[in-house]
């Protein structure tokens, strides 16, 4: 596989970063996942992160080298990640659980397979055109589909941040598949958060996208959102790439596309970005409390994996 890949977040106007993201790569499979803390509920970087690791464990427990059955991957790595966020909440007798939104992408022999819960989005764009999109798992959408408003409201409407769907909530998720999406060699995935395509509308992140490649165009979006948001804006972040093929590659001489014909076959390649932040006086978990139970849900999902194996 052959890919250009590039990551960034912004913490907005908000006192937290509550955005998380990531991809992680063998030599036949390349996960993309973001996930988005809900504020309104105690902790949510708390269960974006969880959700991060608990997807990321899975991938590395099943691409060997790529996922057997990639729906069933996506729809189990999220329900597990739902599940670990609740007992992350039972074992530090939280009030309420925290929350978060979800996208993740599964791409592999040239086809890509993605999962959302909430309204983290994931874009497919082919030459300027976005061919596919997430719908979000908002009040909004719900009235525009059964035709009680028009899509003009989708930034205006007194209900557009109103979520019927998430992980860590008291009712399980309902993951949302999209299946078997073709790619051809200059397709481009972006995963968001709402932080940038709330200020930025389609029209602009396509052009942005296409004009300008992965690469700069990602930070060129991140800042544009955070710039017109202002003081106010929500955490704002993106991970795009831009396909090149699954084939046996030539020797790529742009050094920002990634060539994983080399890696070993059991070799997984990652990187998880967690934005820093201090923990507040009011928070009742640092962060090593978080890692402490991270790590926990990593080893019991993994240990779970040999068994299945």
């Amino acid at each position: 596989m052959q890919f250009s890949v590039y990551q960034q977040s912004h913490i907005g106007g908000r006192k937290l970063n509550q955005d998380r993201m990531g991809y992680l790569y063998t030599r036949e499979a390349l996960l993309l996942v973001l996930a988005d803390g809900m504020g309104g509920h105690l902790r949510g970087e708390v269960a974006a992160t969880i959700a991060l690791q608990s997807i990321a464990a899975r991938f590395k427990a099943q691409a060997t080298p790529y996922v057997r059955k990639p729906e069933r991957f996506l729809e189990e790595a999220l329900q597990q990640a739902h599940d670990d966020i609740l007992r992350y909440t039972r074992e530090h007798a939280m009030p309420d659980s925290p929350r978060t939104t979800i996208v993740a992408c599964l791409v592999q022999h040239n086809s890509a397979v993605w999962a959302h819960c909430g309204d983290s989005r994931l874009y497919w764009l082919r030459r300027g055109q976005v061919l596919g999109r997430t719908r979000d798992h908002s009040h909004i959408e719900y009235l525009i589909a059964k035709g009680q408003a028009d899509a003009s409201e989708r930034a205006t409407h007194p209900d557009r941040n109103k979520l019927y769907n998430c992980l860590g909530a008291s009712t399980p998720p309902k993951v949302e598949l999209t299946r078997g999406a073709s790619l051809e060699s200059g397709d481009i995935l972006l995963l968001c958060s709402d932080g940038l395509w709330s200020v930025l509308p389609d029209t602009e992140i396509a052009h942005r996208l296409s004009a300008h490649g992965v690469v700069q165009a990602v930070p060129e979006m991140v800042a544009m959102a955070t710039a017109i948001a202002g003081s106010r804006g929500d955490n704002t972040t993106a991970l795009a790439i831009q396909w090149q093929g699954a084939g046996t590659p030539a020797l790529a001489a742009d050094p920002g596309v990634v060539s994983t014909q080399m890696l070993p076959e059991g070799e997984v390649t990652s990187r998880i970005d967690s934005p820093a932040a201090a923990p507040g006086p009011d928070d009742p978990f640092d962060e090593d409390d978080i890692e402490k139970a991270i790590a926990e849900i990593r080893d019991a999902i993994e240990k779970s994996s040999q068994i299945l194996k």
